[in-house]
């Protein structure tokens, strides 16, 4: 035989040929595999021989070429990853990060190259794109039009999920805003309410009883921020980029990279039961800080008149009145909301925050983000999308002592938007400036990669019970239990609730009648992870709440060193335990319509110690104090009643 034809015989014999990679996490229990049948990229992921994932594509689509199909893997090889770091404005204050990488390439049917780099832990999974310079190094960018990337759920997995809305539509147009009703344990291939898929994190469940987790983390002005889509016929989420009317329009719903590059993570978390789902800290573990803090973020309390006074309290009187009511329960700061520009002033403002200091209570205020992507007329407006008003107004707040800010109403996920989250922060942090986002995008590792980053609403959250009795009687209750598996495991939630007040209003005598309980309140503020808090408490609470409540919210802290499940299901009833310095705090609350007796299982908790149990004394919600005698090791038996809730703390 002619030695040319023999050798491309054997060169297409080896192009014919499936590659077939396996690599196992740390503990050896969890397989991720790799493979390029059919030439399509495809992974799959396995722990202790239980699929969490079937066969799940990969690839990008591209203006420098399609890596989609006709796909061939021609290297690999791995690596061990162990970090730890110390992060004080996430679930844990300290984490330790161990696990095996793996970077393949592969080749497309023009010779492009692709590679995917993958993160296997021991209960984490995480997978991003490596992309080199093309065509021989002569082009440097790129233009990512799609993806593929993929996951397949096992047969008969249902999902608690929540929509991603239309475009330009909500208050003055200000969607999309990740602020829609949950889905709860539907099954698999069920519809988004709008046909546009489901916005990060999502949470599903296996017929055998495992858990996965889908998120995504490290996004910044280099990427957009992403979604699933609505399943496909065989069962099939793949990533969404933002729809093409978001941001009134304006902006590409592409993602344009100069190359080399390495995209986002998307993250993958599996356990057998919900703890390594509630536990997972791989959102911060596989991102670094992008820049030095001028004054790092520090975790604190506050209120903001505006969640149970609303609009008619932005005048000076009432901002004067909640300083004072900041200063007696020994709070941080005040959040001063929309509108401060018109009804107080400047020099108004200014006197504010000079009175505040002398209480010990320091003075955010809130900023609209927009510009041209809505209609909204709360001011100020125009500031935060123009950097050079946006420096004008915080080199200003930095010379009288603003100490944060609560930028509202964001357009989209397009990458112009991501660029303007990163410009905020980046600005801000030049003035020593904390940041809070409203009407805004899910996190994605910002704790850790902006310093000055303190937390995201993202969430249909506590002004909603203000607005309509509805969300008071069919909404919060199952939220709440769904919020610590799924939206904030995976990044810090500002909630703005713990409501006191009976009915939700001003005079506590009219409004929307609120159904949950005390101890359910006080428990959410130990649930919600937020390490910068603004509480739904008014002055009036002072006399009218029960001395218990107010003592725990004066005592309450918003950092944590360490969280742990201990109970729960997603939409029926949660129970975590979080840790600060020697003390912890356990906080259980309910959604059913009937008493839960409970058997939980609490390590912390030894024979012989005395726990001290905020909780209801009867169906009607009874808030009372008492304490609790540890008579078996590990093991605490209480009855969690309907819409109701408990803290123990130790």
């Amino acid at each position: 035989m002619n030695r040319l034809l023999t050798f491309a015989l054997i060169g297409a014999s080896l192009a014919a040929s499936a590659a077939d990679i396996a690599v196992s996490s740390p503990d050896g229990r969890t397989t991720l595999r790799l493979d390029d049948n059919s030439g399509i990229l495809h992974y799959s992921v396995e722990r202790d021989g239980a699929t969490y994932l079937k066969p799940s594509p990969l690839g990008l689509s591209s203006d420098i070429g399609d890596f989609t199909q006709g796909m061939r893997i021609i290297s690999s090889d791995t690596t061990d990853v162990r970090k730890t770091y110390r992060q004080d404005r996430i679930k844990h204050s300290e984490a330790t990060y161990s696990a095996r990488r793996l970077k393949a390439y592969a080749l497309n049917p023009k010779g492009d190259t692709l590679g995917v780099e993958f993160s296997v832990a021991d209960n984490d999974v995480a997978f991003r794109y490596l992309i080199p310079r093309a065509h021989g190094g002569e082009t440097g960018a790129i233009l990512i039009s799609s993806e593929a990337s993929g996951f397949a759920l096992p047969d008969g997995s249902t999902a608690f999920v929540t929509p991603q809305s239309d475009v330009m539509t909500g208050w003055k147009r200000s969607k999309p805003s990740y602020e829609e009703v949950y889905m709860v344990d539907v099954p698999v291939g069920t519809r988004s309410q709008y046909g546009h898929g489901f916005t990060f994190p999502a949470l599903f469940r296996t017929p055998a009883g495992g858990w996965v987790l889908l998120g995504e983390t490290g996004v910044d002005s280099r990427y957009v921020g992403s979604h699933i889509s609505d399943a496909s016929a065989d069962g099939v989420y793949t990533i969404a980029f933002p729809m093409k009317g978001e941001n009134n329009g304006s902006g590409g719903t592409e993602a344009a990279m100069s190359l080399p590059a390495e995209t986002p993570w998307r993250t993958i978390t599996i356990g057998d039961n919900l703890e390594p789902i509630v536990e997972t800290t791989v959102t911060w573990d596989l991102v670094e800080p992008l820049y030095e803090a001028t004054v790092p973020a520090r975790p604190a309390k506050g209120m903001w008149s505006w969640i149970l006074w609303q609009d008619n309290s932005i005048n000076y009187d009432d901002q004067k009145t909640f300083i004072d009511f900041a200063a007696e329960m020994g709070y941080d700061h005040v959040l001063i909301d929309a509108a401060w520009d018109v009804n107080i002033g400047r020099e108004g403002i200014e006197k504010l925050v000079e009175y505040a200091r002398g209480k010990g209570v320091d003075v955010l205020l809130w900023y609209s983000s927009s510009g041209w992507w809505n209609d909204i007329v709360q001011s100020p407006v125009n500031v935060m999308c123009r950097a050079i008003e946006r420096k004008k107004a915080m080199k200003w707040m930095k010379q009288i002592g603003v100490k944060g800010i609560k930028v509202d109403f964001f357009g989209g996920d397009k990458q112009e938007t991501m660029r303007l989250y990163e410009d905020i922060l980046s600005d801000a942090n030049d003035y020593g400036i904390s940041v809070i986002f409203h009407g805004c995008t899910m996190p994605r590792g910002w704790e850790r990669m902006y310093p000055n980053y303190v937390g995201s609403e993202a969430v249909l959250a506590s002004e909603n019970m203000i607005f309509s009795q509805w969300f008071n009687d069919e909404v919060e209750q199952v939220h709440a239990t769904l919020h610590p598996f799924i939206r904030n495991t995976l990044g810090s939630m500002e909630f703005g609730g713990s409501f006191l007040n009976k009915r939700l209003s001003r005079d506590n005598a009219s409004g929307p009648v609120r159904r949950s309980t005390d101890a359910f309140q006080l428990a959410t503020a130990v649930l919600y992870q937020n390490a910068v808090q603004n509480f739904a408490l008014a002055p009036n609470n002072l006399t009218d709440a029960p001395a218990e409540a107010l003592e725990f919210m004066k005592t309450v802290p918003t950092s944590w060193d360490e969280t742990r499940y201990i109970d729960g299901y997603p939409g029926r009833y949660a129970v975590i335990a979080r840790r600060h310095g020697d003390t912890w705090y356990i906080a259980g609350i309910s959604n059913l319509t009937e008493p839960l007796q409970l058997k939980l299982d609490v390590p912390m908790l030894i024979k012989g110690d005395t726990a001290t149990v905020i909780c209801d004394a009867d169906a009607e919600g009874t808030l009372v104090r008492r304490e609790l005698k540890v008579k078996r090791p590990g093991e605490v038996r209480l009855t969690l009643q309907p819409k109701g809730g408990f803290i123990i703390v130790k």
